[in-house]
């Protein structure tokens, strides 16, 4: 009788350990499998993608971006409106966002990296910070003169550096080069930021490529000679000094004459009426022109969707949001531009390497601080 029930417990005994291992093993093919860093199955490799980029989880896309431009905010909220894919945008300069990429590496949640100057994409690039943009829709919206060789990023808009004139003391035929604006002629007339400006650095640097540092040197001297202050404020900054008679002529971007012309503020309108716009350099190495781009994260969590924002930011919709609220120049042709741009007409620019900008900006800045250029 002894044996009999000894048995019998042994028996409730196993069936108890059966059904506990069971238990286990329905709890390992569900939830606890999502935490496995290491899924032995092709069902399992999925999951992680399809929490960040799936149909209803989490439709986002992270950008680290340098633009602090209000334009770009309107095209993601219509790219979120068309797609239902969130922008989020973390902003600081490209330098701290560069460093942060390179400190959180696979960690970081950034999907693309936004910035201006193609220098400054060079240098995100040679950091490795960015992977190759694979999109045949990307390809077609940017000709090759506005994407990296090797696809790490491409352009989204430029900007030409122009001379800007009074209009009531200087006539477009007086003006001609860069270099013009050198010489003798314009002594106490010239307006420029300082040499912090990464406009004015790679304004120079691009001098360097096509010219030489000697050259390069002499035109730099040449502005020092010939300002009508020390330099002070930025692009806007000059033009108020034409209008206030402080001098004749400034260095400018293009785009911020647009901005003008179209304040809500009376007086930098006003401003912007009474200042023309030159081209130089038509007959030699042209215009100045630089790049503000757009780079896929060499760890994008939201690869899909960021290749996706970039085809919508370079297609014609994008592109014509982008300069009829900024007045850069579009990279895609399709776009439709302001009138005041299509005024302006078609101009000859320069034709170098934007990596060169980066090469070059620290023998720019050892010439710019050579020269005095405060």
């Amino acid at each position: 009788m002894k044996k009999y029930t000894v048995g019998i417990m042994l028996m409730v005994m196993m069936t108890l350990v059966f059904m506990t291992g069971c238990g286990s093993n329905a709890e390992n093919n569900g939830t606890a499998v999502k935490g496995n860093t290491a899924p032995n199955t092709a069902n399992d490799e999925k999951k992680p993608e399809d929490t960040t980029e799936g149909s209803g989880k989490d439709k986002v896309v992270n950008v680290f971006t340098a633009r602090h431009y209000d334009v770009d905010s309107l095209i993601y909220e219509e790219f979120t409106k068309q797609t239902g894919i969130k922008v989020n945008e973390v902003k600081g300069t490209a330098e701290e966002l560069v460093e942060r990429l390179k400190r959180e590496g696979e960690s970081s949640e950034a999907d693309l990296f936004v910035t201006v100057d193609g220098g400054v994409l060079n240098y995100a690039k040679q950091n490795d910070v960015l992977q190759p943009i694979e999109s045949a829709t990307v390809e077609q919206n940017v000709p090759e003169q506005w994407r990296d060789k090797d696809n790490n990023w491409v352009g989204v808009a430029t900007r030409a550096r122009v001379i800007v004139y009074a209009k009531d003391r200087v006539k477009p035929e007086q003006l001609s080069t860069y270099e013009d604006l050198a010489t003798d002629k314009w002594k106490g007339k010239v307006l420029a930021r300082s040499s912090s400006s990464l406009y004015n650095q790679s304004l120079l640097a691009s001098f360097v490529e096509l010219n030489g540092e000697q050259k390069a040197e002499e035109w730099a001297k040449g502005i020092v000679n010939n300002f009508a202050r020390d330099p002070e404020g930025g692009d806007r900054d000059q033009a108020k000094a034409i209008a206030a008679k402080v001098g004749d002529v400034a260095i400018m971007n293009t785009y911020y004459v647009g901005q003008m012309l179209n304040s809500k503020d009376a007086e930098e309108v006003k401003v912007a009426e009474n200042i023309g716009v030159f081209f130089p350099n038509q007959d030699t190495t042209g215009t100045h022109l630089n790049i503000s781009g757009i780079g896929l994260t060499k760890h994008a969590k939201n690869k899909e969707n960021a290749i996706k924002l970039i085809e919508f930011m370079t297609g014609k919709e994008g592109q014509t949001i982008l300069t009829q609220g900024s007045y850069e120049f579009p990279v895609n042709q399709a776009a439709d531009k302001p009138e005041l741009l299509k005024s302006w007409g078609e101009f000859k620019s320069q034709q170098i390497d934007y990596a060169k900008l980066g090469e070059h900006n620290k023998k720019a800045t050892e010439i710019l601080n050579k020269v005095g250029w405060k």
